[in-house]
């Protein structure tokens, strides 16, 4: 009798294995790797433990928190430290960590660590959670990159401690140089300033060198990428023998810093950062830029912006940061590969090129598609939040790209919006994270494919 037990257990083991797990393609195991993550997050941080007041948080607002937190957005309907315990910002501290460096680099690192056998799914898992190319190497890298991320928020938890531990204690201030090192470096965004100024973010500080400098430096390192991080500590100085996408991505965060720092000194020096000296203001400017493409970290009011900044923030957010990275967003070699494409046209060149590369057809063409695709969900999404909500259209926007790029920065809108609202956002912060190739191709398991060309036929365009 025991024994027939034990044959059917076996076989409803082998049934689900069969037809569950083993049927999921990569990018599938991957998309539910996070979902079971946002939803386990969510019930613990659903628990009375998890709130100051010991209540029970709804299980869709512990799921926004649990979205944004792993997607690293930031955005928040509650004060990270007025709100959650202890406990809860633990949890969230968790998953910001595991979302930043994904879940497959920690996996994988528990097999090699305990002697394990890295197989090929796995390794093309990896390759699919850390926007690798090819599957090669990928073990390597796994380690590269959590040797890197332990390096540099060892560094960032240092070198906040000494702004928060003489104002808070060592063991609060420890704390909090440790969680704000985390969201840095994993360009979440999400504070614990609420501490000093409920919903404050960095505004209440947003002149000291002390903090905002390692902050700053802590996005820019996440935000760049493994790859190329990889790149510069291979070649060094040998700028010429770094890949065509180190280079792309090292020249547009430099093109975007410049052009950030142009509008910040013509528009908002007198505004919003009127009454900073010229130091707090250059501060003030790079963090607002530096977080306004990779986290949610807001140094003055950003609904106090003026229209040409907050169009400057939207398509710094929109283009976000680097593949391989902790940042999301269409990514930087996405819009490269767009403004490429249109001067290949002006110049009527027959392939798509760049600092003495050709870059593949099937590039340009998942380029075309993940930008229209994020275009065509942001304004749908605004369509029926600013519908539903009666919200005006371009805080709503405002707030859909930082969603979907994972930045977190707000005008201010997040608490209000309606139940259906915050489903939509939940929706978009997990599409950013996922990226929408991955997200269209984890729907289907196989590719159609046609066995013969059609004929040809063109259109006017």
């Amino acid at each position: 009798m025991f024994k027939k037990k034990e044959d059917d257990e076996g076989s409803i083991k082998n049934l689900i294995d069969h037809s569950f797990m083993k049927k999921m393609s990569f990018t599938q195991f991957l998309m539910f790797g996070y979902s079971l993550l946002i939803l386990v997050g969510g019930l613990l941080l659903m628990l009375p433990v998890s709130s100051t007041d010991r209540v029970v948080t709804p299980l869709h607002h512990c799921i926004f928190t649990t979205t944004s937190a792993l997607s690293g957005t930031g955005l928040t309907l509650y004060d990270t430290y007025t709100y959650w315990s202890l406990f809860g910002q633990i949890i969230i501290l968790i998953i910001i960590q595991i979302g930043g460096i994904g879940f497959m680099s920690i996996g994988l690192f528990a097999l090699s660590f305990m002697g394990k056998k890295i197989g090929l799914k796995q390794r093309a898992t990896m390759r699919e959670s850390i926007g690798s190319i090819s599957s090669g190497g990928v073990v390597k890298m796994t380690r590269f990159i959590l040797k890197g991320t332990a390096l540099f928020e060892s560094l960032g938890t240092v070198a906040l401690c000494f702004w928060f531990v003489p104002r808070l204690g060592w063991a609060r201030g420890i704390f909090f140089a440790l969680f704000h090192s985390i969201s840095s470096f994993c360009t979440a965004g999400l504070d614990l300033m609420g501490y000093f100024e409920p919903g404050s973010s960095l505004i209440t500080a947003n002149d000291s060198a002390l903090l905002n400098i390692p902050i700053i430096i802590l996005l820019v390192i996440g935000g760049l990428g493994f790859f190329t991080w990889e790149d510069i500590v291979t070649n060094k100085h040998h700028i010429k023998k770094y890949s065509m996408q180190s280079k792309i991505i090292l020249f547009i965060t430099v093109v975007f810093y410049v052009l950030g720092m142009v509008d910040m000194i013509l528009l908002e020096w007198g505004n919003t950062m009127d009454d900073l000296s010229i130091g707090g203001k250059f501060i003030a400017s790079s963090m607002l830029i530096t977080s306004g493409r990779d986290a949610g970290f807001a140094s003055v009011n950003v609904a106090a912006l003026r229209q040409t900044s907050i169009l400057m923030l939207i398509c710094f957010m929109f283009i976000g940061g680097s593949p391989g990275s902790t940042a999301c967003g269409i990514k930087v070699t996405t819009f490269a590969v767009m403004i490429l494409t249109i001067v290949t046209v002006f110049r009527k060149k027959k392939s798509v090129e760049c600092f003495g590369r050709r870059i593949d057809d099937t590039t340009v063409r998942n380029a075309c598609c993940i930008t229209t695709l994020y275009l065509v969900v942001v304004i749908v999404s605004a369509m029926v939040i600013s519908g539903v909500d009666g919200i005006p259209l371009t805080p709503v926007v405002f707030e859909l790209v930082s969603a979907i790029s994972s930045t977190g920065l707000s005008m201010g809108i997040t608490t209000s919006l309606s139940d259906i609202s915050v489903c939509i956002v939940i929706f978009i912060m997990f599409f950013g994270r996922i990226g929408g190739i991955s997200f269209l191709v984890s729907l289907h398991n196989n590719y159609a494919s046609n066995k013969s060309l059609l004929p040809e036929e063109k259109i006017m365009l």
